[in-house]
């Protein structure tokens, strides 16, 4: 387990547009106000299409991450995750989760990471920098090399 105090920044609702695409427009944002590192407490979203991890054949290791997209279109979501700074590139890198529902099919549910999303409708979208401590993502070699959060 680690933990670390966090000094909080600027907090924002970001308004996406239909059509955007998320990932793109996200980091459209984080460039223009100069947000390196923060949290998602919340967004809900109307979304296109969307890819989250996940598969439907059979896993060769279960213990081992899920490298495959699963694509499902017209659905409703709600999420939140972190934002990371990469120095190297000078680049943030979000970690999120949505749980998402298909509206032409009940509603039924798919819960996974977020892979990329086209906005329909809309999304609403609450940030909270975090000025202190920095946040990174280095690789851990011996879990799979995922890149996990740690507090520089």
């Amino acid at each position: 387990m680690r933990a670390a105090e966090l000094t909080m920044g600027r907090t924002f609702a970001v308004h996406f547009d239909h059509g955007d695409d998320f990932y793109p427009v996200l980091a459209e944002f984080c460039a223009q106000y100069g947000v390196r590192q923060g949290f998602i407490p919340m967004f809900i979203a109307g979304l296109r299409d969307v890819q989250l991890v996940g598969t439907c054949e059979k896993l060769e290791d279960p213990n081992a991450p899920v490298w495959s997209a699963v694509h499902l279109e017209n659905v409703e979501a709600i999420g939140g995750g972190s934002l990371a700074y990469d120095e190297a590139s000078g680049t943030v890198l979000p970690h999120i989760h949505v749980s998402v529902g298909l509206k032409a099919h009940s509603a039924t549910a798919h819960t996974s990471h977020l892979l990329g999303a086209r906005i329909q409708f809309l999304t609403e979208m609450y940030l909270v920098e975090v000025t202190a401590p920095a946040f990174s993502r280095p690789r851990d070699p011996g879990l799979y090399n995922l890149p996990l959060l740690a507090f520089d």
